[in-house]
């Protein structure tokens, strides 16, 4: 047992908020335009909403299996290394590394700005991105019961205020004319779902903390379950009420549909209160990444994949917790996002499918052993949702498909490397 598995600090409700907050950010108020100017139609788009939120519970029913078996923290890093190769591990350890938190967190960050400059119109968005990136690093490479407590209270005020949002804008919803007819093939409907995969990553949030969470055998499954099932039938009833506030012509294309849709609804006053509600969202989310991402690098640090200033035996990761404010300080100021959206959806799809896999052939050895929830039509029914949006991004994005097998690239020399240095 490790160090901090042998100290556990966070609970059910803080592995769920840690769920929640991973998932809740950039993609549910940015992508429904995007989507609806290439589906056409407001009940296609609901329609990609909820497939994500089906293959999202598919893949937090097998990850609840394999945090039950390794209830250590490390995510797909620990699985691959364990379940199928060492190489394995390390590549999803850089894939989490650029993509899964140091891209989002950036990408977050920029989004809190962007949301802001209406009350700051002389600053650019980095700059109130960058005291936000210092803010939540200060907060969770302290002491981490604070870093939770933190978590807790803001997840629940951000599932507060969208509730509060859908609640207000139900009834105020205009009779709209009817929808233009739809769009696309089978094609665009699985890149549209690369794009809102975007939004529900973050669901295998709590395995990054596993070796810090009570009773992780019982509190992890429990954890991706719930906060995921949440967050799919929040972001149904929000984009429910989004996609019918003004016609799709209005809203087609647009990356600030939130903000859109509350100008149609109640003018400035609502248009201004949504873009704070956006903020909170995207701040409690560069929370969440920056306390699950770090625990990451601590592990590769351990194993000798990373340096070794980065492990540490005991307590908060802080060295991890700079190198990911580090990484993200750099993205934010130099990187161009705008293929953003399909480079992570793509990258992080099959980190998380090379994970079932590895899942897929643990039972298979294991038995009655290792029990899966649904086996095996839940795992298998993930792999073929992450088939699908893979061999379409290849075909109608190839160059970020190949910055994703680029990245996947890397992690591979670095292994090779690295061993070569040991032997």
């Amino acid at each position: 047992m490790t160090a901090e598995a042998g100290n556990p600090r966070f609970g059910l409700v803080t592995a769920t908020a840690l769920v929640v907050a991973s998932m809740v950010g950039t993609g549910v108020f940015t992508t429904s335009g995007l989507l609806l100017a290439d589906l056409g139609r407001p009940d296609r788009v609901l329609l990609v909403w909820l497939l994500g939120g089906l293959l999202a519970t598919c893949g937090a029913l097998s990850y609840g299996a394999l945090a039950r078996h390794m209830p250590e923290s490390g995510g797909e890093y620990l699985f691959l290394s364990r379940t199928l190769h060492p190489a394995a591990g390390n590549i999803a350890g850089w894939v989490s590394l650029l993509v899964g938190f140091s891209a989002p967190l950036a990408a977050a960050a920029y989004g809190f700005g962007e949301y802001l400059k209406h009350w700051f119109p002389a600053l650019a968005p980095q700059w109130p991105a960058t005291a936000l990136l210092a803010g939540v690093a200060l907060i969770h490479g302290g002491d981490a019961r604070t870093g939770a407590a933190v978590q807790n209270f803001t997840v629940a005020l951000k599932v507060l205020l969208m509730l509060g949002l859908i609640a207000c804008a139900l009834p105020r919803l205009p009779e709209l004319p009817p929808p233009p007819p739809p769009r696309g093939g089978a094609a665009d409907l699985a890149l549209g779902l690369v794009w809102a995969s975007f939004s529900y990553s973050g669901w295998n949030a709590a395995v990054y903390v596993a070796g810090e969470v009570r009773d992780p055998s019982r509190n992890l499954p429990r954890a991706l379950l719930l906060g995921t099932a949440a967050v799919t039938l929040l972001y149904l009833a929000l984009n429910a009420a989004l996609l019918q506030a003004a016609p799709a012509a209005q809203l087609a294309g647009k990356i600030e549909v939130a903000r859109v849709a509350a100008l149609s609804l109640g003018g400035p006053a609502w248009a201004d209160a949504v873009s704070l509600l956006v903020a909170l969202a995207l701040g409690t989310t560069a929370s969440a990444m920056m306390m699950a991402g770090p625990r990451v690098y601590l592990r590769m640090a351990q194993d000798g994949y990373l340096p070794a200033w980065l492990a540490q035996d005991s307590g908060t990761p802080r060295a991890a917790v700079a190198l990911q404010w580090g990484l993200a300080l750099l993205m934010l100021w130099t990187a161009a996002f705008s293929s953003l959206l399909t480079y992570i959806g793509f990258t992080l799809s099959l980190s998380s499918g090379a994970a079932v896999i590895g899942l897929m052939r643990l039972k298979l050895r294991d038995g009655q052993a290792l029990p899966v929830a649904g086996w095996p039509w839940v795992p298998a029914l993930f792999l073929l949702g992450v088939g699908w949006m893979a061999l379409a991004t290849i075909l109608r994005q190839p160059l970020e498909s190949l910055w994703g097998l680029a990245t996947c690239g890397i992690g591979w020399v670095s292994w090779r490397c690295r061993r070569d240095s040991i032997r």
